[in-house]
């Protein structure tokens, strides 16, 4: 293996892209978002590509995010750092998610944040029981983006306002259930399986998937559709007091440790996003949030507490849900000046 961190090539008339930065659990950066741009440029309208296949190397995950560390130590000075991430980063999920080729994602292991941005708009997304999947932003004071605003509201009922909300983690039966993963396919296997799509192309997956198993979410997925059903976060976690079951306690004791901010910014972000019939309008509202909501006291304070302190203590401000201004909250989806804008590649 080299010391590249994103290994690109052809392997009969597949394009492969494989993560190579396994001691940061694939975490993006920008040049590894630029290399994979790069490769599929290249292959879009090269007939020897038909399609591609998006995997890691090592056992660990597949990708836990973006490069955090950086983009807090960007947002606490003019963020243009963070915001030339986020650039880069949202034209490869657009990319991806417009990209005329079949492209497969082979998710064994993590796939948080970033990770879900390059692997939920393949065609085909294989878990493992080794797979993780969450989009736990809000316990950061950051927000689900790459996607996140189109992928999240598109989920089953409301699954994916509490997903959003909470940073529920899942295993690949409730992924593969929601639809967030095409197939399962046991760890065991994926060496062949890839050898397989090497070969014969996507098709080849249908010889490898086997059941996920029983899916523990469905359990609570009346009460999730009921509960998370509300337009306002005040109107989610009144519901959820007045449930007053264990598993509705449960997750209110799990939002009551989130970024007030954050919330509200994600809740706003996804009903938003649900009503968009167009992927680049949610990249492009996310680019306006990212590049704003780095900066605030949330943030910092998130990733120093989750981060790098550790000490999983954030004091977020404000630190109730009512005291956060709606028009604080407007504010940060405001657009940018025409020349400041996001744009797809063309």
């Amino acid at each position: 293996m080299t010391d590249a961190e994103i290994l690109t090539g052809i392997d009969g008339s597949v394009g492969r892209i494989t993560l190579n930065r396994p001691r940061a659990l694939h975490a993006l950066n920008l040049a590894m978002c630029e290399a994979m741009t790069a490769a599929l440029l290249d292959w879009r309208d090269d007939p020897a590509v038909t399609s591609v296949l998006i995997d890691h190397a090592g056992e660990r995950g597949f990708c836990a995010g973006g490069d955090i560390r950086m983009i807090a130590e960007s947002g606490a000075t003019d963020a243009v750092e963070a915001k030339a991430f986020f650039h880069a980063e949202y034209r490869l999920n657009h990319l991806m998610f417009v990209y005329p080729k079949p492209v497969t994602a082979v998710v064994d292991g993590i796939v948080m944040g970033g990770g879900v941005g390059i692997s939920e708009p393949a065609d085909v997304r294989i878990a493992t029981e080794r797979t993780t999947y969450a989009m736990p932003e809000t316990g950061i004071g950051l927000f689900p983006d790459v996607g996140g605003g189109w992928f999240l509201p598109r989920l089953p009922g409301e699954t994916g306002t509490w997903l959003a909300l909470t940073g529920a983690r899942l295993k690949a039966a409730d992924t593969v259930a929601l639809g967030i993963h095409t197939h399962f396919v046991p760890s065991d296997r994926i060496e062949a399986l890839k050898a397989a799509l090497v070969d014969a192309g996507p098709d080849a997956v249908a010889d490898f998937a086997t059941p996920a198993g029983p899916a523990p979410l469905e359990t609570h997925r009346a009460a999730i559709d009921a509960l998370f059903a509300h337009d306002t976060v005040e109107g989610i976690l009144a519901a959820l007091e007045a449930d007053g079951s264990d598993w509705a306690v449960a997750q209110l004791a799990t939002l009551k440790t989130k970024s007030p901010q954050s919330l509200k910014v994600t809740l706003h972000q996804l009903r938003a996003g649900r009503g968009m019939t167009d992927f680049a309008g949610v990249m492009a509202m996310e680019y306006r949030l990212g590049g704003r909501v780095v900066r605030t006291h949330d943030f910092q304070e998130g990733v120093r507490a989750v981060i790098i302190d550790k000490d999983n203590a954030p004091q977020w401000s404000p630190a109730r849900v009512a005291d956060v201004a709606d028009a604080d909250i407007r504010a940060l989806f405001d657009p940018l000046p025409a020349d400041q804008e996001w744009t797809p590649l063309a």
